[in-house]
């Protein structure tokens, strides 16, 4: 506890701008005290301490939190939540938003979700799960093409292929096998390809109650019309407006039941589940779980976010979410993400950058930092592939999105790029995933 009455001072895991979005909003509260980031980015230090602590090292995070008194314990990327941080934060008494490692499984393990979907009767793509590469060939060249090659493990978003011929699916399994993911490809999935748009609805859960948020829309692919490789996210929106009342309904029937099957399978599941969702013509199927907020889905999320986020994660940590009532304003959210030339492949880091203070003087303009850095000498430089997530709010999708892009306009570094058609496609109505 604080030494302000009333208040809890909270640890946040993590360094990207779903990081900077959670701890702006965190901050927000009037339940929060100090606010530690481990390790934070130059953005974060503007709302709270940036700390030097290994997230990946269950010990030592339950020993920082207990040893300075926090009373919240917020695990931001997936690899902590693997490696069991949120479970050595329990033991020691601190409550933490965060499913443990048994529940985390559900993104680090693609096998582990599919088997549990299977079990529990939720939609989502036929598959088969392969350990040995001569046996995964073999499928492959009997399902034929298009396929999705899928490494089992972690890859940070990026191991995932959209096999649309024969030669590449066949590539992308040699690929994994032969360790282009690292250990996360040991094991490999092959998915048949769904069609339809993706959508994605995240829920606060606290095992037993699930709050979902509003939808989103990421764009994965580097190039503008959706092309090239596949990234940590170039840009989002929310909410969706192609999505039907009865798309909706059962997106967030699928989340309840998804934690109904964590619940009878024993796991404790207390954090956020992220749904990633195709919108196929027989209904919206899983296409894979997360275990925590995406990475942009986050930057739009948050300013739309009208609850207190220190309330909302306190309840789903002690297990009493069904008193809490998600408010979200009515406008619009646009993100747009500044990236380092290069990226997703080799990039330089360093270049300074500008520009921000005056696109964040914009009216419902919020820059986030997820790759960026403050030099000894004070000076804001790049330190990562994406760069920055430039938010805007607006009362209608299209006033959100040319006053996204107008403060684009603001910020310059050296290399800076970006995709200039984040939300086209939904503007122009389902119509557009046809063509």
């Amino acid at each position: 506890m604080s030494a302000t009455e009333n208040t809890i001072d909270i640890l946040l895991l993590g360094s990207g701008g779903r990081e900077h979005a959670l701890a702006a909003k965190l901050a927000e509260s009037p339940l929060c005290g100090t606010l530690y980031i481990a390790p934070g980015n130059g953005g974060t230090l503007a709302v709270g301490e940036n700390v030097a602590l290994d997230a990946e090292d269950p010990a030592a995070v339950a020993d920082f939190a207990r040893e300075t008194g926090c009373g919240l314990v917020v695990i931001g990327p997936e690899a902590p939540l693997v490696v069991g941080v949120a479970d050595a934060v329990r033991a020691a008494g601190i409550p933490c938003f965060g499913p443990g490692a048994e529940g985390a499984q559900l993104e680090g393990s693609k096998r582990f979700s599919k088997e549990l979907m299977a079990r529990a009767g939720i939609p989502t793509a036929a598959y088969g799960s392969f350990t040995s590469e001569d046996e995964a060939l073999a499928y492959v060249r009997e399902q034929g093409a298009p396929v999705v090659v899928k490494a089992d493990g972690l890859a940070a978003g990026k191991g995932v292929v959209v096999a649309l011929t024969l030669d590449e699916a066949l590539n992308a399994v040699h690929g994994c096998f032969d360790g282009a993911f690292g250990d996360a490809g040991s094991t490999v999935v092959i998915e048949e390809m769904l069609t339809g748009p993706e959508c994605t609805l995240l829920a606060f859960t606290d095992g037993k109650t699930v709050r979902p948020m509003a939808t989103s829309q990421d764009h994965k692919r580097a190039l503008e019309g959706d092309l090239g490789p596949n990234t940590g996210g170039m840009g989002v929106y929310s909410p969706v407006p192609i999505v039907t009342p009865e798309e909706h309904a059962e997106m967030c029937r699928i989340l309840e039941e998804t934690i109904a099957a964590t619940q009878r399978e024993g796991i404790d599941y207390r954090g956020c589940l992220y749904g990633g969702f195709m919108l196929t013509p027989q209904g919206p199927k899983v296409i894979e779980y997360n275990a925590r907020f995406g990475d942009p889905e986050t930057e739009v999320l948050m300013p739309r976010l009208k609850s207190d986020l220190v309330e909302v994660m306190l309840a789903c940590a002690e297990r009493c979410l069904d008193e809490i009532e998600l408010e979200w304003r009515d406008e619009w959210a646009v993100s747009v993400v500044l990236t380092s030339a290069g990226y997703p492949g080799s990039y330089e880091k360093g270049k300074a950058i500008t520009g921000i203070e005056d696109a964040e003087a914009m009216e419902n303009v919020t820059v986030y930092h997820a790759g960026t850095a403050m030099t000894d000498a004070g000076e804001l430089v790049t330190s990562g592939g994406r760069v920055l997530d430039v938010t805007a709010l607006g009362d209608t999708f299209e006033a959100a999105r040319d006053l996204a892009y107008a403060a684009c306009d603001k910020i310059d570094f050296e290399g800076k790029t970006l995709r200039h058609d984040i939300g086209l496609r939904a503007l122009r109505g389902r119509d557009a995933w046809d063509a």
